[in-house]
């Protein structure tokens, strides 16, 4: 064993002992509710002062929890408003968007699109191509991981080279890449309506540096788009340059039981793509007739400009979704009935079952920290640290530093919405005290940017286990550090250029969003 692949099984094997030792995050929240309200009941009654978002003085005081109002209030609240209207309801809208994917999903719509590309990929656009699919496979959820990555393999070995090459580029696509996409979708509005929540539960505008209001779905939707096409072209380049020439080297086997058929458009795939394109006509037809019918931008007696239809943006996009769904469903016959359709919303909705445990701990959490004033406190300490070491004349080492953490973060614990949970309502406020230029939605493209980019070099990432058993068909005998070792130029190159891009934007005054 080489000297270089030692440092990877050792890096590979300190990081699953470290990640195995922190608790899932919802013990995190469980633990930290009750923390949080002993603090408050240490620190009842002390105040503080700090800026309020007009640049005035305000004045905060923590309460007392343990008082008989206040518990009160945790037990009438900890239901409906702390937990199912967080954020004016948004745990609903993350459930419309994943009922509606669910939908085109388990139609097999997704799987089939990625097969039927894949099977009409030039040799020498190869690894361009797999990039693109990769990072556009985001808005399908499972289907990158389960389809395009094995997909690739098979693609390479037929073609006789290594597939671990076509499998490490379809990977870096799909996870490396994964914030990226040209259209919004349920990290979109994930992060999104979460982002709006964190800043106005401590009085943060959800607005650009320019007073602009911001839009959860759609605030980070320039960036990612660019991004799209740049993460495709390095992904490329780190593939030729790097990763071709080292594991085209290598040895690899094809086992016996590995069928090309798996992977190849079926009759049926064939029937349901051709009907999915008269479902796309539908679709952008209801949705325009709704732009241009009720939802169509109006300007009020007092001469604002409304844009119902941006409003209501994830709610379109689902319906987008249903519309294509359901054509591709009906046509190669996995929806033969209405109850096909609901059960494939309610499978989509068993995969959610984590996420209504985690939010009920952390919203309940959340909620106290804000009606406490703990929450405030929090931020107000961290942000006098900051002022301290006078960052705040320095918004780009901000933007850069909370990038470098969240991907060190990101490291050891896995799940974009758990992490996002446990930063965000920290980083959100704190960044924007220090400095008015780090606005909600900077700060949540930096997280995108850091959580996606370090995803490929960890095995707290939800598929690297299932990623590795890919693997290990055409390698037998690799191990996790074998895999980050073969991923870790994609994961570098990623955070350098993808951060490079953001700071890009940031200094050039380019909108993310709108």
């Amino acid at each position: 064993m080489t000297e270089r692949t030692s440092l990877g099984h050792r890096f590979g094997a300190f990081v699953e002992r470290a990640g195995r030792k922190i608790p899932d995050p919802v013990i995190i929240f469980m633990a930290l509710y009750p923390l949080a309200f002993l603090v408050t009941v240490l620190m009842g009654g002390h105040t503080f002062e700090s800026m309020g978002a007009g640049g005035e003085p305000v004045t905060y005081e923590i309460l007392p929890m343990y008082q008989s109002e206040h518990v009160r209030w945790v037990f009438d609240n900890a239901l409906l408003q702390n937990w199912l209207g967080f954020g004016n309801g948004v745990l609903g809208v993350i459930f419309v968007v994943m009922l509606a994917i669910g939908i085109a999903e388990r139609s097999g719509l997704f799987g089939a699109l990625i097969k039927r590309a894949g099977s009409h990929i030039p040799q020498a656009l190869l690894p361009l191509l797999l990039m693109f699919m990769g990072v556009m496979s985001s808005i399908a959820t499972d289907a990158g991981y389960l389809v395009l990555i094995p997909l690739a393999g098979l693609l390479y070995a037929g073609l006789g080279r290594n597939p671990l090459i076509g499998m490490a580029v379809a990977f870096a696509g799909v996870s490396a890449g994964f914030s990226a996409n040209l259209f919004p979708g349920p990290v979109d509005a994930i992060i999104g309506v979460n982002a709006q929540a964190f800043a106005e539960a401590q009085g943060v505008p959800f607005t650009t540096a320019d007073g602009t209001p911001l839009r959860p779905a759609t605030m980070n939707y320039y960036f990612i788009v660019v991004s799209t096409f740049v993460l495709t072209l390095t992904g490329y380049f780190v593939t030729r340059r790097f990763v071709e020439p080292r594991l085209d080297r290598e040895p690899f086997e094809v086992p016996d039981d590995i069928e090309a058929g798996e992977f190849q458009v079926s009759a049926s795939e064939r029937r349901g793509l051709r009907a999915s394109l008269g479902g796309l006509v539908v679709a952008v037809l209801v949705l325009l007739g709704m732009i241009y019918g009720p939802l169509a931008s109006f300007e009020t007696e007092a001469g604002a400009q409304v844009q119902p239809w941006m409003d209501n943006i994830i709610l379109l996009i689902s319906i987008f979704f249903v519309i294509v769904g359901l054509f591709f469903g009906i046509a190669a016959g996995t929806f033969k009935s209405v109850g096909d359709v609901v059960k494939a919303m309610v499978g989509q909705m068993n995969t959610m079952g984590y996420i209504l445990v985690l939010t009920f701990f952390c919203y309940n959490f959340l909620g106290l920290l804000s009606y406490s004033g703990l929450g405030s406190y929090i931020t107000y300490l961290g942000a006098e640290t900051l002022l301290a070491l006078g960052l705040q004349q320095f918004p780009v080492l901000l933007l850069i530093g909370f990038i470098i953490t969240t991907a060190i973060i990101n490291i050891f614990i896995g799940g974009l919405m758990s992490k996002w949970m446990l930063l965000g309502p920290i980083f959100v406020p704190m960044l924007y005290f220090v400095n008015p230029a780090m606005t909600p939605d900077l700060v949540a493209a930096a997280f995108r940017v850091a959580d996606s980019a370090t995803n490929i070099i960890t095995p707290m990432m939800t598929y690297a286990g299932v990623i590795l058993a890919f693997m290990r068909k055409y390698r037998p005998d690799m191990g996790f550090g074998d895999m980050l070792l073969i991923m870790l130029p994609y994961s570098l190159a990623f955070m350098v250029i993808w951060t490079a891009l953001l700071v890009g934007f940031f200094t050039l005054g380019i909108p993310l969003g709108r």
